[in-house]
């Protein structure tokens, strides 16, 4: 329902000017939390998204793969972990919209739920391809591009975690979204929210919906990553991208920069690294799964860790926000019987024996 979306609301004509692919039905829900210790939280409920794959990638998935239909793309082409979240719902929801998918996949550290995730990357059909590590993966990924070239496929690069000028549209509109149901009375406006920081594009495109939106609603970014992470500058500088991305297409949009100042990054819920559980986060999944809500501890854990400890120090000021960004869709049900590892690629199969 691309006229559903707020960002088209907001700027009449975009969605003829800016192309698209429907993946969310309407908003997603914003209700309390009643987790100890922390008053007036809310949450975004974000886990069902959609009806195939919930979580935050669809918001981003909407623009890219709308992007790629519109250039007569039959191949997107993207990359993460072995785990990759991003990569999954690509391939999920790429392959609804009758586009293949090459995953470009870095090793991580192993847990089953890692294995879990690898088996259903096969099972959704993706190209999977090992990179090992970053430079790995850039190598890979030049020569399936010129494969995918080469077979007429039309590919397209989906940056990792879809965070893109383009990509990051999806949460700007978002970032209207929390305003249209503030107005709505669905919440109180909050002062600050919480976000998992991977690539960074959620928080990105929130702090340009929230300003657009002329909320004084603060994000609040947890590092969760340590392959690439982020910092400071590149994040403003990503938001101001995406920004001037808005204007081209809709040269009504005001202009304003997006500074370091605008937003906050926490750095000390990264345990061991990426993909790697740490106790507080372990400790923050454990508890919000008393109350119903669930979620894992590479990134919405951490999120919710850090959300707790920034409680129990007393710097939290009225109403606080925790998005959900984690997908809440069973997918291993709709790409069932899962494979056995032995018909993975050989490059995976590994993981399944002990390796790393």
């Amino acid at each position: 329902m691309a006229a559903g979306l707020p960002l088209f609301r907001r700027f009449p004509g975009l969605a003829e000017r800016l192309p698209h692919h429907a993946l969310l039905s309407g908003p997603t829900p914003v209700g309390p939390l009643a987790l100890p210790g922390v008053p007036d939280l809310w949450v975004k409920h974000d886990e069902h998204s959609t009806a195939a794959y919930g979580g935050n990638k669809p918001r981003k998935l909407e623009f890219l793969i709308g992007d790629a239909r519109a250039r007569g793309s039959r191949r997107l082409v993207t990359s993460g972990g072995i785990g990759t979240n991003h990569g999954l719902a690509t391939a999920v929801l790429a392959r609804e919209a009758g586009l293949a998918t090459t995953l470009l996949l870095v090793d991580q550290p192993v847990t089953e739920a890692v294995r879990h995730q690898l088996l259903l990357l096969h099972a959704s059909g993706a190209k999977l391809r090992s990179g090992g590590s970053v430079a790995g993966a850039v190598r890979q990924g030049i020569l399936e591009l010129v494969a995918s070239r080469l077979a007429g496929d039309r590919p397209r690069l989906v940056p990792t975690g879809g965070s893109s000028a383009r990509g990051n549209l999806g949460f700007v509109s978002a970032g209207l979204e929390i305003a249209e149901q503030v107005r709505a009375g669905e919440l109180p406006e909050p002062r600050q929210v919480f976000v998992p920081i991977g690539t960074g594009g959620t928080l990105a495109g929130l702090a340009v919906g929230f300003a657009l939106a002329g909320l004084a609603t603060r994000v609040v970014g947890v590092l969760v990553t340590d392959i690439l992470p982020p910092s400071p500058r590149r994040l403003a500088h990503m938001a101001n991208s995406t920004l001037r991305h808005l204007r081209r297409h809709a040269p009504d949009a005001p202009a304003f920069r997006i500074g370091t100042g605008d937003f906050d990054r926490v750095t000390d819920q990264l345990g061991e690294g990426y993909g790697a559980p740490s106790p507080a986060g372990e400790e923050a999944v454990a508890l919000a799964g008393e109350l119903g809500l669930t979620l894992e501890t590479t990134y919405t854990g951490k999120a919710l860790a850090a959300l707790r400890d920034a409680a129990q120090r007393g710097i939290l000021d009225g109403p606080t926000l925790f998005w959900n960004t984690f997908n809440g869709v069973d997918v291993a049900a709709a790409l069932a019987p899962l494979p056995e590892p032995s018909q993975l690629p050989a490059a995976f199969q590994r993981f399944f024996d002990g390796g790393r």
